[in-house]
């Protein structure tokens, strides 16, 4: 049914050869479409599609510029290429965006499209008129360009060990080495490091705060929080229900990361357990190594997915015959990790930083359902329709880990090393989730207090970090390299709001999960057939058609972390 012989979209509208160079030569296409007659409601639809056609390509544009910048951010050329579409094109779209969002909606003829099939779309549509205005426009490019100096600062950063030069996320595999002593020495190298640029990144939150502030201000917003729950469409929760999440957290997950931390202390026979011992094994135990090159993780990656269905193989099959993975580390890339999708072409684009560690075998099966995600929902008609809520995408890639630990195998031919990857992503399933309640909590309390010193800032940093911290694992002596934790997450930097989906889609992944227990045939089905209806439903009503209920209330958390522990023991 589902094919990953994907097509790029016919152009109907815009001549086959043309590419974004300048605002000049795409302005006549935006033209016609506010100057453009509709008298029936054929002439709307067509008018609908061209619209769309015109948006895929823009954003294909964009999302590449984006991708070469991350792929070399000491590439000058590509950061300006980048930086002139956010300062020079994207701002002149916004008005006619806005422009031609209102003459949808306020259209006579628009009461005449399907109610059901168009719901999610004019909803999002009335959102974005809503928020609209004129004198955010400058703010908004100047963000776009200031949230990927995170990025730049960041790519950059690199420690030596052992006489050898690493970038920070291949320096985080020597956090496994059996020996204690080496651990701590890059524990401290890392976090080191990390200080030097400190009071760069402060500054750069600090602009990117007043600015995000200013915003909200200008649309009418009391604060930023509460504007950007209204732009990324929050319309099926609260934040009165991510307070109820990050209690839940405390109540019936911080016991349980209690026995794992406290359980790893015992297996690795110490007295206390510090915080470059968490990801160790015993001395004597090698630390698992499920890849050596990004070819061999692409190969073994293709293999399991095509396990668990064919055509999830085919799709990453296609992803490399384009080129359309980039994914080891190396000294000026950006860090982190994303899939992107390519509205036009089609095929997504995945980026990452493998250092042939456990975790970046989860990060591509990670990043692999996003691509799958990607798949399933380029064939709907409009490329609005493909716009999915980020919960229900991050059930698409989170489900992907969980799914996919039947098959590897492919990762792990030993039974031992194999039982041990197992129990890491459960650990990992577990222990994720404080760090997700500390960061969200942490962006309530920035954007409800906008105006704040640094030493502020800490201290709250600080006490939320208290709030959801273990009591096994001992801290003492850390404090400094504490303090400055949150600048590692780059979501507080590139994507403000954007961390409390991984908590709500983790529920849903596991809800995933012990579906495929029951039935994997039928797992398979509800996951596929929701993926592939994009942003046309509701939240609630694509957890439905995964078969999962749209609830991650204490109740519900309690029920799921007890499936996740009766794992964990079998």
């Amino acid at each position: 049914m589902y094919t990953a012989d994907i097509k790029k979209l016919p152009r109907q509208f815009v001549p086959k050869d043309f590419t974004v160079t300048n605002w000049q030569s795409l302005e006549p296409f935006f033209k016609d479409l506010l100057e453009r007659n509709i008298d029936t409601k054929a002439d709307l639809e067509k008018w609908l599609h061209d619209q769309s056609e015109l948006e895929a390509l823009v954003n294909e544009d964009a999302c590449w510029r984006q991708i070469k910048m991350t792929c070399d951010t000491e590439n000058k050329t590509l950061e300006e290429a980048f930086t002139f579409f956010c300062m020079e094109i994207q701002p002149k779209i916004q008005p006619y965006a806005d422009a031609l969002n209102k003459k949808l909606v306020n259209h006579p003829l628009a009461k005449e499209l399907d109610e059901e099939k168009y719901f999610t779309y004019l909803r999002s549509m009335r959102k974005s008129i809503e928020l609209f205005r004129e004198e955010n426009i400058p703010l908004q490019a100047e963000l776009s360009v200031m949230q990927q100096q995170y990025g730049v600062i960041s790519g950059k950063m690199t420690v030596t060990v052992n006489d050898t030069e690493y970038t920070l996320q291949q320096a985080a595999k020597f956090l496994e080495n059996p020996d204690r002593k080496l651990r701590e020495e890059v524990y401290r190298k890392i976090n080191e490091r990390r200080l030097v640029d400190k009071e760069a990144l402060n500054t750069l939150y600090d602009n990117l705060i007043e600015k995000r502030n200013q915003e909200a201000t200008n649309a009418g917003f009391s604060n930023y929080r509460d504007y950007r729950f209204k732009e990324l469409g929050r319309f099926d929760y609260t934040k009165e229900d991510c307070f109820k999440f990050h209690e839940a957290v405390k109540q019936h997950v911080l016991p349980l990361v209690n026995i794992i931390y406290q359980q790893k202390k015992e297996k690795l026979g110490l007295d206390t357990l510090r915080p470059w011992d968490i990801e160790a094994e015993p001395a004597g135990t090698k630390p698992l190594i499920p890849f050596k090159t990004s070819e061999e993780l692409i190969e073994k990656s293709i293999a399991c997915f095509g396990k668990l269905r064919p055509f999830f193989g085919e799709c990453l099959k296609k992803m490399q015959e384009l080129k359309h993975l980039d994914l080891e580390s190396r000294k000026g890339k950006a860090p982190g990790g994303y899939n992107c999708p390519l509205a036009e072409s089609g095929a997504p684009f995945i980026f990452m930083n493998a250092a042939g560690q456990m975790h970046d075998v989860t990060t591509m099966l990670h990043e692999g359902g996003h691509a799958i995600h990607s798949f399933l929902a380029h064939p709907l008609e409009l490329n609005g329709f493909k716009e999915y809520p980020m919960e229900i995408a991050e059930v698409a890639s989170m489900a992907m880990e969980l799914m996919s630990m039947d098959e590897w195998e492919t990762f792990f031919t030993d039974a031992t090393d194999l039982k041990r990857a197992k129990e890491h992503q459960l650990e990992r399933v577990i222990t994720i989730f404080p760090w997700i309640a500390i960061i969200d909590k942490f962006q309530h309390w920035i954007y409800e207090h906008p105006v704040h010193t640094h030493e502020e800032r800490t201290a709250s940093w600080n006490e939320i970090l208290k709030e959801f911290q273990d009591n096994v694992v001992d801290y003492s002596g850390l404090e400094t390299y504490r303090s400055n934790s949150w600048q590692r997450q780059l979501h507080l930097f590139e994507v403000p709001f954007y961390y409390i989906e991984y908590g709500i889609a983790q529920l849903g992944a596991i809800g995933m999960w012990m579906q495929y227990k029951n039935n994997k045939q039928l797992a398979m089905d509800n996951y596929c057939n929701a993926l592939a209806l994009g942003g046309t439903k509701t939240l609630p009503q694509l957890f439905e058609a995964a078969g999962l209920k749209f609830d991650f209330s204490p109740d519900k958390i309690k029920v799921l972390m007890e499936f996740v522990k009766s794992e964990m023991d079998r």
